[in-house]
């Protein structure tokens, strides 16, 4: 019996031995049934080669976004934004709102008008911003998104996206949304294509970007600089509940448009509208109480 205890020690020892070198190999190797979540990136439409992204003019680096989703939990991965034929025109459903848009800034001599107004009646709006314009206005873009408003994505100098090459639409496009995030700390969720002038290829890129596109119900013609009165009459004159009212804080002499919305603004409330901003999910935020 005792000459058979050491004979049994070393069966022991080693099948200690053998058991730590197997879980070694596992841990070492990932053979384990632990299921492996897929990466959440997606590559840009078309199948881009792997490899650093293309140098855009101007020493900006091309920008990659996948769609982004609020409050995602780790490791989450987003759903694709589909691939839309049409903007939207208007928020319908939403009772007696309205949302407010602006154009072409921001512009330091009018934007801070326009923003003074919004605040002084606690309402938030959306500005479309030209990256050409953005760049170098952090603060002026900061000082948007801490009131509440949406900033978002139209295009980097205006041109008519449809006449450009697919390559040079995109880098419209990400250059002005890497600026916004530059800025804000997050990209863009929604643009605006330069005179409403779409095609497929902005339709797609955009919803490559993460963006989803929004046009416009009531064009105030504001840029054309008709006088503050008559911008003021055809604003109360559209108003109705979903419409999404087109106006412009830069690209030209602002002045009209900066003192129509202190006055249209106050009787759009008194009409008993509400103005608010649109979010990711087709849905909409109320405005703040």
């Amino acid at each position: 019996m005792n000459q058979m205890i050491p004979g049994r020690r070393a069966v022991l020892r080693l099948a200690a031995v053998l058991g730590a070198v197997g879980l070694a190999r596992l841990m070492t190797t990932g053979e384990t049934h632990t299921p492996v979540r897929p990466a959440t990136g997606s590559p840009p439409a078309g199948g881009a080669a792997a490899g650093p992204p293309p140098a855009l003019p101007g020493g900006s680096s091309a920008y990659r976004l996948s769609p982004m989703t609020d409050f995602q939990p780790p490791g989450y991965r987003p759903t694709r934004l589909p691939v839309r034929t049409e903007p939207f025109m208007e928020m319908p459903g939403l009772g007696r709102s309205m949302v407010l848009t602006f154009d072409d800034g921001p512009d330091p001599k009018y934007t801070p008008g326009i923003l003074r107004t919004l605040r002084a009646h606690d309402v938030r709006a959306m500005f479309f911003v030209c990256g050409g314009m953005a760049e170098g206005q952090g603060d002026l873009l900061r000082e948007m998104a801490d009131d509440g408003h949406i900033v978002a994505n139209h295009s980097w100098s205006h041109p008519e996206l449809p006449t450009l090459k697919p390559a040079r639409i995109r880098e419209e496009m990400e250059r002005t949304s890497e600026v916004i995030e530059r800025a804000l700390g997050l990209p863009p969720v929604w643009f605006r294509a330069p005179y409403g002038s779409w095609n497929r290829h902005t339709f797609r890129i955009g919803a490559d970007l993460g963006m989803e596109p929004l046009a416009w119900t009531l064009d105030t013609l504001d840029w054309k600089s008709p006088g503050t009165g008559k911008i003021v009459r055809r604003v109360l004159d559209g108003a109705a509940p979903g419409v999404v009212v087109l106006s412009h804080d830069a690209g030209g002499n602002r002045s009209q448009s900066v003192a129509a919305l202190r006055d249209y603004l106050p009787g759009l409330l008194k009409k008993g509208y509400a103005i608010t901003v649109p979010r990711r999910g087709y849905g909409i935020t109320a405005p703040k109480p």
